[in-house]
């Protein structure tokens, strides 16, 4: 018995230096996967955590109130909301939500965020949401720190770009409820007339 446990202690110290190599003599031969990135892109899981995007209702309306509820679940204090009232009087800055106020200034700081969700979850609007998007790598700072501009949603077909009313008869509910699937008449008239006056107040100054 003595003489089995000591020639099975002289077998493991002779192949001790050796058995650390074991995993490296195992994979030495393998096939390597090379990942040609960024030539091909991986396509991300569904609900993968990217880049932030503020989205629209279907008419092109802003689905953000400025209730700032996003920047105070923010763990890492990234995101800076500033609302304003929308202004529907004559000679006012317009409407550019169905809510009371819209999101004026809007930013996220990606050198802060921790791509959490916790501000998705806490938008009360489902206007804050997150895309499949997750290069943001730069080399400079300021860059980094995203606007309202870079963060909202690109226009669609049937969408206009605000200010203008919300659809006739609807109220800010029955835009929430789904009821609103696209621009109406009256407000791609009031689009249109506010376009020409822009354009007639460039050409005279």
């Amino acid at each position: 018995m003595a003489d089995e446990q000591r020639s099975s202690g002289f077998l493991s110290d002779l192949f001790a230096p050796v058995a650390g190599f074991g995993v490296t003599f195992s994979t030495m031969f393998r096939k390597v996967i090379t990942e040609e990135y960024p030539e091909e892109k991986r396509p991300t899981q569904p609900r993968f955590h990217g880049r932030h995007q503020l989205n629209r209702h279907p008419d092109g309306l802003e689905k953000c109130v400025g209730c700032e509820l996003c920047a105070w679940a923010c763990p890492a204090d990234a995101i800076m909301v500033e609302g304003a009232d929308n202004d529907d009087s004559e000679g006012g800055t317009g409407r550019f939500s169905p809510g009371e106020r819209f999101g004026r200034v809007y930013q996220i700081n990606y050198l802060r965020c921790i791509f959490c969700g916790l501000c998705i979850e806490a938008c009360p609007t489902r206007a804050l949401t997150m895309t499949n998007i997750y290069e943001l790598a730069d080399d400079n700072r300021a860059d980094l720190i995203y606007t309202k501009e870079q963060l909202l949603a690109p226009l669609q077909p049937g969408m206009l770009r605000p200010p203008f009313p919300m659809a006739d008869g609807m109220e800010e509910r029955d835009y929430y409820l789904g009821k609103v699937t696209e621009a109406t008449d009256s407000q791609r008239e009031y689009v249109a007339a506010r376009t020409r006056t822009e354009d007639d107040a460039e050409v005279t100054s």
